[in-house]
């Protein structure tokens, strides 16, 4: 960004002394997260920021977006919003053995109409395992950073990537020939090391650990508070460009080189080849040598240099024709099995996990590996005391492969799965046709965050100000433990807490007591009884008409509510067996819910009508829409007959819509659906 010669109220030399330091900080940013090579200590770059925060809070019109302060330091936002790519991020097609390398090669040259000796110039560069992004700069200044999404849109992610330190906020200025606008593609990753400490400070804190790196990064990437994006060291190492307007470049190679003129992270592994003999040896070098990286690889990807022969090879469905991605094979190892754990994951659900004697995979030890459920635990038979064979799927999962049952002694032990939750003893229930068990305790501390969050949201209780940060600092102050815990909590607990001012903690205070006036088809909702939507929570408050004759119904009396089967009401009926999660629905009614039946509107618009839903809903769920139906008399239904009445097609509306038409039933959209829903709810 060019210096202005002044700003209003400003002298010239305290301007001069930001714009130094700005330039030293940027300096020591790019030496230190892309360059590897810190020539500061941490204390004087310290030093150098708390100087340069001193100065732009006494003259905040000194602040430009560029400025290093500005990275991070924005309150957490509550979703991500839609981002549409300029130009597609497409996925490449893979091979997993020479002759795939040599039949891509064959292909291109044929496209091309090369002769025999001919073959053209291929760019080999090592495939990140992590998250690609799309980075916009607009003359030269980030403007937005997205995730990949579908290739066609993703997510807005802005805010947090301007806190990864290798990604330039503005393109380097004494390079000429910056372009009014360029999408920069990368990919975000998270080192070996800077993995370890993230999961051992989750270990320290009770939080669940991530299981490889290309999921911590990811997990990181996409916080809504972008200050935890910030606490980790994550890296971005950019390979590609998407839409370019103001400069054009002749090969790939050259796009590497410009990027790293730019002030990016670019791969210093990467090999111009001139034949695919030299792709295949450079490819075989590798298979060794990834082990030895501090980050994951998991393949090399192969593109034709020239873009004049990448626009005659084109495209293949949502492929390009001239790259492919060559995918390491997986390094498998023998070890035994000490000990089988479960752990409980954030839904309730039960994975066995084999703790193997530690072992080297892939350059990564390991000692812990997936077994997914009991049914794969059977059809591998693999036992407490068997040697197996491990390896890391995709580079990245430790997985046991097989049991090698030759080096059995007859002293190992087969593996039960627990009836009880070996975190809260609440039953475990396994349902008909599922490979998953659960916890159905409402108060497990493994699924607490999920379950108070899901209690507090919008379609539930609808607590307006407690979201996932406020809940994070509730639960690590254990402040609460369960739903109910909500309720006793007062201005003095939530004041102290970060970002917690004592106006914010009186509006949660009064959002949590304007909860208890809930409606009983709610409250059930908010109880996160597993397959018990709205439109259920609906259903079964207008039968059962309270939470005690709810409690009391037998599986076959619940089960005789529309719309409601056999595995809702075994799923309804465990929840009411369990004495945790009786105790959390009397410490409700002890904080004074006393939920009444939302009677249903019989004389309303869509009173005696079948309703069906198809296709993808934009401004609501599918159980909030079937909701409204509901309340407003209707009869919500899955499938298009001559007795229904009505169809709302969303989005990529299938053969629903299409029978609908033959039919010649009505058909809305979902704005025509929403006025409807609101004319008949004034008219109340």
């Amino acid at each position: 960004m060019n210096k202005p010669d002044k700003l209003s109220g400003i002298s010239s030399e305290v301007l001069s002394e930001i714009y130094d330091i700005r330039a030293r900080l940027k300096r020591a940013d790019f030496l230190y997260y892309v360059k590897d090579q810190p020539d500061i200590s941490d204390a004087d770059y310290d030093s150098m920021m708390r100087r340069l925060q001193e100065l732009e809070a006494q003259y905040p019109q000194s602040i430009s977006p560029d400025s290093p302060t500005q990275r991070v330091g924005i309150a957490p936002q509550s979703e991500f919003a839609e981002f549409e790519h300029r130009a597609p991020m497409l996925s490449l097609a893979n091979a997993f053995a020479e002759e795939e390398l040599r039949a891509f090669d064959d292909r291109c040259r044929r496209t091309l109409l090369l002769e025999p000796d001919e073959s053209p110039q291929y760019v080999c560069e090592p495939k990140f395992d992590g998250l690609a992004v799309s980075l916009t700069y607009i003359d030269g200044m980030l403007s937005a950073g997205a995730t990949r999404g579908d290739g066609y849109r993703g997510e807005n992610i802005t805010q947090n990537l301007r806190t990864v330190r290798s990604i330039p906020l503005d393109l380097k200025q004494n390079v000429k020939d910056i372009p009014s606008l360029i999408e920069v593609r990368g990919e975000i990753i998270l080192t070996h090391d800077e993995f370890e400490r993230i999961n051992s400070e989750r270990e320290t804190t009770g939080e669940p650990t991530f299981a490889n790196p290309r999921n911590a990064a990811a997990g990181s990437v996409r916080q809504l508070d972008a200050r935890i994006t910030a606490s980790r060291r994550l890296t971005l190492f950019a390979y590609a460009v998407g839409a370019c307007e103001g400069l054009e470049f002749a090969n790939q190679y050259e796009v590497l080189c410009t990027l790293g003129d730019w002030g990016f992270k670019v791969n210093p592994d990467v090999r111009v080849c001139d034949s695919i003999d030299e792709v295949v040896g450079y490819v075989g070098e590798w298979g060794e040598k990834k082990d030895n990286l501090s980050y994951d690889v998991d393949g090399m990807v192969v593109k034709v240099n020239s873009f004049d022969l990448q626009t005659r090879l084109g495209f293949v469905a949502r492929s390009p024709r001239w790259a492919i991605a060559y995918k390491f094979p997986s390094q498998q190892v023998r070890t035994q099995v000490n000990d089988i754990e479960v752990n409980v994951g954030r839904t309730g659900a039960l994975t066995p996990v084999a703790i193997l004697e530690p072992v080297l995979v892939g350059g990564v030890t390991v000692s812990r590996a997936t077994l997914h459920n009991e049914d794969e635990i059977r059809r591998k038979d693999v036992r407490i005391g068997d040697t197996v064979v491990v390896q890391r799927a995709g580079e990245v999962i430790p997985e046991v492969v097989e049991v090698v049952k030759a080096e059995r002694k007859g002293s190992e032990v087969e593996f039960v799965m627990p009836d009880h939750c070996p975190v809260c003893g609440a039953d475990v229930v396994r349902e008909s046709g599922e490979a998953v068990a659960r916890c159905t305790g409402i108060a497990c501390p493994a699924q607490i965050r999920e379950t108070i969050l899901h209690f507090a949201s919008r379609a539930a209780m609808d607590i307006d100000g407690v979201g996932p940060a406020l809940i994070d600092q509730l639960l690590n102050r254990q402040l609460i433990r369960d739903p109910a815990d909500i309720y006793s909590l007062t201005v003095e607990d939530i004041e102290p807490l970060d970002r917690m001012a004592r106006k914010s903690a009186e509006k949660a205070v009064n959002a949590i007591t304007a909860s208890k006036k809930v409606t009983l088809d709610r409250l059930i909702y908010a109880l996160g009884i597993r397959h018990v939507g709205e439109r259920t929570g609906a259903a079964l408050a207008q039968r059962f008409g309270t939470l005690d004759a709810l409690k009391a119904a037998s599986v076959e009396e619940i089960s005789k509510v529309p719309d409601v089967g056999p595995a809702v009401a075994a799923s309804v009926a465990a929840f009411f067996s369990q004495p945790g999660n009786i105790d959390v629905i009397e410490k409700l009614r002890t904080a004074g819910i006393d939920p009444k039946v939302e009677a249903r509107q019989e004389s309303a618009i869509f009173a005696g009508k079948t309703i069906v839903f198809t296709g993808a809903l934009q401004k609501m769920t599918r159980d909030q829409a079937q909701g409204m139906v509901f309340r407003l008399g209707g009869n919500p239904s899955s499938s298009v007959s001559g007795r229904t009445d009505l169809v709302l097609a969303g989005e990529k509306a299938g053969s629903k819509l299409d029978k609908a038409k033959s039919l010649g039933v009505p058909v809305v959209s979902e704005d025509e659906f929403l006025e409807m829903v609101s004319r008949a709810e004034d008219e109340s």
